[in-house]
């Protein structure tokens, strides 16, 4: 099958983001509502924080998966699938708060992040509550399967998150390396997000697999694009600084890229940036130069392309309907945004 970006109108008619969140737009409504129920019986503070993040922005990609998934397999999404979106939104919205923590992050999508806000010690509980609380919701769908596929992701996460901490400041890592913490980090929860809204909506085990490839391929390429959008976009789009991860000690795709094709002098200018976390020594003017002339961000682009590819070819199982168009039409959405 064609990439999403040079598909035949006689295939399918690619949406745009607004056509995708239309079909969903009255289901993500319900899913808030389910969100702030079950905030409804917390604590000042762990309402406070957890609205202060969920309100913050973003574009609810995720539970928006969920419901789209369920739509493409039954036609509808039932009151499970809008409680599972919620269940999603609440652990993307935990990931966020203990993310920010271990970053030592200051700014979240534009705004004071919740621990410069709260302080660390309060935010990590906040963040634990809003873990259990989800499992918790999702217990009441009594479905072995959908718990085994979310304590799964979870445990993944962690060991994303830890397996990244490990290669911090490290210049050696390696494509592969990189991929498996993407994966786990961030694709497993698209994939979790795409198979447990079939499920829900009653997938065959066949359907179900090719959700959870569609999910796992979309997220990678989620993550290469925010890998790329680091060091093209500007501050006031991404919320934060441009270059951010470098500046923490990330070598990200683009700066994978470069380190392999470039000469000692520039491998050691993106060391000392690393080693400094800061850009002092080297200016980061340099840095994002060095990556536009080496071409490094056009091919860590095609690499995200290229699964948004697979993430298409994964839902060829299904009957042509509004919401199979949405969902082939979602690769394109995150491959071409630009915050």
């Amino acid at each position: 099958m064609h990439s999403p970006l040079q598909a035949p109108e006689a295939e399918y008619s690619l949406m745009s983001p607004e056509e995708i969140f239309s079909l969903v737009h009255h289901d993500l409504a319900l899913v808030e509502e389910e969100f702030d129920r079950n905030l409804s019986d917390a604590s000042a503070l762990v309402s406070d924080v957890a609205r202060y993040l969920h309100d913050g922005g973003g574009k609810r990609v995720r539970p928006a998966l969920v419901l789209l998934a369920s739509r493409v397999v039954s036609g509808e999404a039932s009151l499970p699938a809008v409680r599972l979106a919620a269940v999603m939104e609440m652990l993307h919205t935990a990931t966020l708060v203990h993310d920010d923590i271990i970053d030592e992050a200051r700014v979240r999508r534009g705004r004071a992040s919740a621990n410069v806000q709260w302080g660390n010690d309060r935010t990590v509980l906040v963040g634990d509550w809003l873990y259990m609380t989800a499992f918790d919701m999702s217990l009441r769908e009594r479905s072995f399967e959908i718990l085994d596929i979310l304590t799964s992701m979870t445990r993944l996460m962690v060991e994303g998150e830890i397996l990244q901490l490990s290669l911090i400041g490290n210049s050696n890592i390696t494509e592969d390396e990189h991929l498996d913490i993407v994966r786990r980090k961030t694709a497993y929860m698209f994939s979790a997000c795409a198979e447990v809204g079939g499920i829900v909506a009653g997938a065959t085990r066949e359907e179900r697999r090719s959700l959870a490839r569609y999910g796992l391929s979309v997220g990678i390429a989620f993550q290469l694009i925010d890998d790329v959008l680091d060091f093209v976009s500007t501050e006031v789009k991404l919320g934060k600084p441009v270059a951010n991860d470098i500046r923490e000690g990330k070598l990200t795709l683009p700066l994978i890229y470069l380190m392999e094709q470039s000469n000692d002098d520039h491998r050691r200018m993106i060391e000392t940036v690393m080693r400094e976390r800061a850009f002092e020594t080297v200016r980061r003017e340099e840095v994002l130069q060095l990556i536009h002339e080496k071409g490094t961000l056009k091919r860590a682009r095609a690499e995200a392309e290229r699964y948004a590819s697979e993430a298409i070819e994964s839902l060829a199982i299904f009957p042509p309907s509004p919401y199979r168009q949405a969902l082939l039409s979602v690769p394109r959405f995150i491959v071409e945004r630009e915050m």
